[in-house]
């Protein structure tokens, strides 16, 4: 079976592991100081605080942003589940817009529509969505008009870039993950970004207790650290991790030339001034043939994945605290509809061939 991701662990991983290992300092240290600035770097930000994984991240990131009980949190109901669960974690209220059928990310037109309707919104997280930056030009300039504080959630886009600028270098801060299916990975990890000093310094209290100094606790912290085990293992990754993008984006290439002329299935486009990083390469069925067409393409030895089947607010959580559907049409639908196929860099092209001709035989009902 081609499977739809492949962590990829090669001699470099395995050789600062067993130097983390040698070492006996596996706890963070001085392989995380050096994967946080390696990485802030690569994105374009001033400052990085790894920790233990994507969600964490995005928490800090809303705490540094002064995201308190009650707040209003703009996002999208498009993307998994840790987007939204960690604006509840601060005790604030996720208010969600649309997306823009095309990209799969935040509207901003439909985003516009909130600002205007809500009052007091404090923030708004985007999600660069399967590897594909926002229309930042569109969320820089409703920032400006709105006073916002903006939050990306750069989960999927390690590498991503919108004109000149990499995703996770445009707000107040930025979260990534390193889960073991992404582009690049830790295993389990994460890390927030920043431009702000004093948000750094925060963001670092409270991955770690809230300390200032040995034992000194000033704020509310959590134990979110990153172990130097994983970070070795992200120095390593980070390395690697343009080349493999270049794969990722020749892959999805060939794939779209292959599928042109497919009037069955929507393939994913990538707009002017973005760089689609392919996280996921995702295209569109109609409802009624999904399960089949996955089922098919399952037996000529094709993996596939759905991301995601459902929008957040129709949750069975987010029912209970009262979130009705039918706010986002566009998202509810694509729900129903999106397809995600092998795209990794591990791909040889005799798997390029088996996938493109297992979508190209698939007949409709």
């Amino acid at each position: 079976m081609i499977s739809v991701a492949y962590p990829i662990i090669e001699k470099r991983e395995r050789q600062l592991i067993k130097e983390v290992l040698d070492s006996r300092m596996v706890a963070s240290g001085k392989y995380v100081a050096e994967f946080e600035q390696s990485f802030a770097k690569y994105s374009g930000a001033k400052f990085g605080i790894a920790n233990a994984n994507g969600t964490t991240s995005l928490h800090t990131a809303l705490l540094m942003c002064g995201i308190k009980p009650g707040d209003k949190v703009v996002t999208t109901p498009f993307s998994f589940i840790a987007t939204a669960n960690s604006i509840l974690f601060c005790g604030a209220k996720p208010v969600f817009a649309d997306i823009d059928p095309e990209t799969y990310n935040i509207d901003p037109v439909e985003l516009e529509k909130i600002l205007k309707k809500e009052k007091n919104v404090k923030a708004v997280l985007i999600v660069h969505l399967y590897g594909l930056s926002c229309d930042m030009d569109a969320i820089l300039k409703l920032k400006k008009k709105y006073k916002f504080k903006l939050i990306e959630d750069a989960c999927q886009a390690h590498g991503a870039g919108f004109k000149k600028k990499k995703a996770g270098s445009f707000g107040e801060a930025s979260a990534f993950s390193f889960y073991a299916t992404k582009n690049m990975m830790t295993g389990e990890g994460g890390i927030t970004l920043t431009n702000d000093a004093k948000m750094d310094k925060y963001g670092r209290q409270v991955i770690n207790h809230g300390r200032e100094g040995h034992s000194s606790h000033t704020v509310l912290g959590y134990n979110y650290r990153m172990t130097n085990i994983a970070a070795a293992i992200g120095i390593a990754q980070l390395e690697k991790l343009e080349g493999w993008i270049k794969k990722r984006i020749a892959n999805a290439s060939v794939y779209n030339e292959a599928f042109a002329d497919l009037d069955f299935i929507k393939t994913p486009i990538v707009p002017k001034n973005c760089r689609h990083v392919f996280h996921q390469y995702t295209i569109r069925i109609k409802p009624s043939e999904r399960e089949k067409f996955m089922k098919y393409l399952a037996d000529k030895g094709v993996g596939s994945g759905i991301y995601y089947n459902c929008v957040m607010y129709n949750q069975p959580y987010y029912k209970k605290l009262g979130y009705k559907a039918g706010l986002c049409p566009q998202a509810e639908q694509a729900a129903k509809e999106v397809v995600s196929l092998p795209v990794h860099p591990m791909l040889s092209k005799e798997d390029i061939k088996t996938v493109i001709n297992a979508v190209r035989s698939y007949k409709l009902s």
